[in-house]
């Protein structure tokens, strides 16, 4: 029986994050590399979308994708991850695993959690690659050991701000592209995820905010870092 071309194009699609993935991540790239792919599977995501009529859509199943930090404290994407919800057209939440360890759940249409979960791998990844990076600085050497803890949260926090930023604007010039095409795909994707996951039944609190303490000359480090990652590209009208 052959594949219908709703999970052919999603077939191609997987393959083609498996392969930045792979160039990306797992062979330790360039901050710079590893988020001009995020850039490209943004790019394979909406030409993935216009391949679709409403009707595949509204059909399609929303699914659930988990993240997991391997971490009972929170990390720093935790600050980034509503943004890459956000930039996915999914929802997000977190929870414990069975050890105790936080992850987070993805929500949505397949095509996007994947895609989300590729970029919360991708720039969880960047952020320790950066703040590797941050600590051989003559900067870094400067601050006093008992304030070093300090100083890599304040980095991290700073550099994860400005992804999310980068991540927002970037979603609203792609959906202004993605409205240019005369099919309001936002609204139904947006329509099609909120019904589904309504029907989840889910008791979710929202996190509380927490004063925290910032080395704001680490923050700006990080906020530095985060600015110049090349994540916010020419948008063009997508190809089918």
């Amino acid at each position: 029986m052959d594949q219908s071309p709703n999970l052919v194009a999603l077939d191609k699609l997987k393959l083609r994050i498996q392969a930045l993935r792979a160039k990306t991540i797992d062979n330790g790239c360039t901050e710079d590399e590893a988020l001009s792919a995020a850039a490209k599977v943004a790019e394979l995501l909406d030409r993935y979308d216009l391949s679709l009529t409403d009707i595949e859509i509204r059909k399609a199943p929303c699914e659930r994708r988990s993240y997991e930090t391997y971490r009972k404290k929170r990390i720093p994407l935790d600050d980034c991850i509503g943004a890459i919800a956000n930039f996915c057209s999914c929802r997000v939440w977190r929870e414990k695993n069975q050890a105790g360890e936080s992850r987070y759940v993805f929500f949505g249409l397949r095509a996007d959690i994947e895609v989300a979960h590729y970029l919360a791998e991708l720039i969880d990844a960047a952020v320790r690659s950066e703040l590797g990076r941050y600590k051989t600085t003559s900067g870094y050497g400067r601050v006093r050991h008992n304030e070093r803890h300090l100083a890599n949260a304040s980095f991290a926090l700073g550099m994860v701000a400005s992804i999310a930023e980068k991540l927002t604007a970037m979603k609203g010039s792609r959906d202004e592209v993605n409205q240019s095409t005369g099919r309001s795909l936002v609204v139904l994707k947006a329509s099609i995820v909120d019904d589904e996951f309504g029907k989840l039944g889910l008791n979710l609190r929202a996190a509380r905010s927490t004063s925290r303490t910032v080395s704001m000359t680490a923050y700006e480090a990080g906020g530095a870092a985060g600015s110049s990652l090349a994540i916010n590209p020419a948008v063009g009208k997508p190809t089918t």
